[in-house]
């Protein structure tokens, strides 16, 4: 999942054990229920193509109990909860020639039982999004807002700290609600980036923020910044608020979200495809299971509203990454679908298992790499 400096400088010292072990509880119900939504969708398109669905596991083997179903599919409980699995007759190639088989469905069913999770996903978000901004989501309201939306909570946020900076030095943290600038409370934004211009005698500049529960007071002196080009404190910061849409503008608005963050993480993903081709380090902007549990945690404790849309995010995220061209992802089964449609003829099913097992164990090494430089620049950094 792509992400930026979120989880830099979060420090598990500061909480407890259970701390700890809620964060972790609440980071797996919530990746099983995106996986498990993705899955739904897989069996609701397999069931109307009439495909028989052989297992529906929730969470990953070994089996703990299962039972089966009048449809003849076996409902299993697994023992790793990270998220389950549909499996199919015939989804390997197999059985080509029976008519309750995977294999032997058009291309066409086939797509659609391939896109149905992806699909499930969007309108996981989108539920999500509606849901969100009928109660009210944290957003930037610096440039207005749609005509009709109710704004509560204003506050001039901390978006983004530059790694080694004078503010990043005293302790200033991505998500501190500034409260005053040199003793002055801002209303916008703007006022508020323009207080943060060096002083003229060089002294610091004295920033109150809200951070974890806390009201501090740092000074900030600041420092020449490279990107800049002059001196300054080396934070972003924006107005924000929590919007909240009449009834029947939610469900717009909530596709409207849907749509924007899918072209955003796809176009994530798309930069990080670039920077792997110009050989640069991706992984600082990647997180594994680690970095997106630790991101669950801090969201979570910012509020429901907030993890509402984390949830719609990670839900795109999920999405997305489902439909790369990669094996073992859906992506991967839609390429063989694609070159059945160029080539005029299936690949065998041992060659297209293969490229899927292989595929599988490149993911999972990729997964446990990213996850250990997740922890050594969280525990250890």
């Amino acid at each position: 999942m792509p992400y930026g400096n979120q989880v830099a400088g979060f420090l598990f010292g500061r909480y407890n054990v259970c701390t700890m072990l809620w964060t972790i509880l609440l980071f797996l119900a919530l990746l099983s229920v995106l996986v498990l939504v993705h899955e739904l969708g897989h069996y609701i398109a397999a069931r109307k193509a009439g495909i028989t669905v052989e297992e529906f596991g929730i969470g990953f083997p070994p089996r703990v109990f299962s039972w089966v179903a009048k449809s003849g599919t076996r409902w299993s409980v697994n023992a790793i909860p990270l998220g389950g699995f549909v499996k199919m007759k015939g989804e390997s190639g197999q059985d080509v020639n029976a008519p309750d088989s995977f294999a032997a469905k058009s291309l066409w069913r086939r797509f659609t039982v391939i896109i149905a999770g992806v699909a499930m996903n969007l309108v996981l978000a989108w539920v999500l999004f509606t849901v969100g901004f009928l109660f009210g989501l944290p957003a930037v309201v610096e440039d207005g807002v749609d005509a009709g939306v109710t704004v509560t909570d204003r506050a001039i946020h901390i978006v983004d700290v530059l790694p080694g900076s004078a503010a990043d030095l005293s302790g200033v943290k991505v998500g501190d609600r500034v409260l005053t600038i040199d003793g002055v409370a801002y209303e916008t934004g703007t006022l508020a980036r323009e207080a943060l211009v060096p002083h003229s005698d060089a002294s610091p500049i004295e920033i109150m923020v809200a951070q974890s529960g806390e009201t501090k007071t740092i000074a900030v002196a600041p420092q020449f910044v490279e990107e800049l080009g002059r001196a300054g404190v080396g934070v972003a910061l924006v107005e924000t608020g929590f919007v909240r849409y009449p009834w029947y503008l939610a469900p717009v608005k909530g596709v409207e979200t849907t749509l924007r963050s899918t072209w955003d993480v796809l176009s994530a993903f798309g930069g990080l495809v670039v920077s792997l081709f110009r050989s640069e380090d991706v992984s600082a902007n990647l997180a594994g299971p680690v970095g997106i549990a630790v991101l669950t945690g801090q969201v979570a404790s910012l509020g429901v509203s907030h993890l509402v849309q984390f949830a719609a995010m990670l839900s795109i995220n999920l999405a997305v990454i489902n439909v790369l061209p990669l094996p073992a992802l859906d992506g991967g089964r839609l390429a063989f679908l694609l070159y059945e449609v160029i080539r005029r003829k299936k690949a065998t099913p041992v060659f297209e298992q293969t490229v899927h097992a292989i595929g599988f164990v490149a993911l999972l090494l990729v997964v446990i790499l990213v996850t250990v430089k997740d922890v050594i620049r969280i525990f250890f950094s």
